[in-house]
Order: C-alpha cells, then sequence, then structure tokens
C-alpha cells in the first residue's frame, strides 16, 4: 500500500537538514517541467476542487463579464 502524503512529510522532516534541503530542491525541481499528462491532471483535480468549493457555498460565482473586464484591467497595470 502506498504511504499517505502526511508519511512521507514526516519521514521527510525527521532527515537531517542537509538531505532536506536537497529533497526540497528535488521536489521543487520536478515541479517546473510536468509532463503534458501531469498537466492534464493538475487542472482536472483543481477544476474538481473549483467546483466542489463551489457547490458547498465556500466560493461564489462571478458573471462572465465581470471576470472578463477583471482580467483585462489587470493586464493592462
Amino acid at each position: 500500500m502506498p504511504k499517505s502524503a502526511a508519511q512521507i512529510k514526516k519521514e521527510a522532516l525527521s532527515l537531517p537538514i542537509e538531505r532536506r534541503a536537497e529533497l526540497a530542491e528535488e521536489l521543487l525541481a520536478s515541479l517546473s517541467n510536468p509532463s503534458p499528462e501531469e498537466l492534464k491532471n493538475i487542472w482536472a483535480e483543481e477544476a474538481e476542487r473549483r467546483l466542489k468549493a463551489y457547490r458547498s457555498g465556500k466560493t461564489k460565482g462571478i458573471a462572465n463579464e465581470e471576470a472578463v473586464a477583471k482580467i483585462r484591467a489587470r493586464l493592462k497595470a
């Protein structure tokens, strides 16, 4: 059975500081070049997370026109 993220984190935090730094560097480097399949999965998970937050009432939607106006304003700044 695969280890949970919490188990991996606990083990990683018990490593000597030099090894933790190496591991952190390796993990960050792995994020810089995700494969197309990984990107697809990342965005699918993000979309599911956002939909769940919306449906549960944790976030609220805004009109498309308002969203586009906000984006345009940010791009002009």
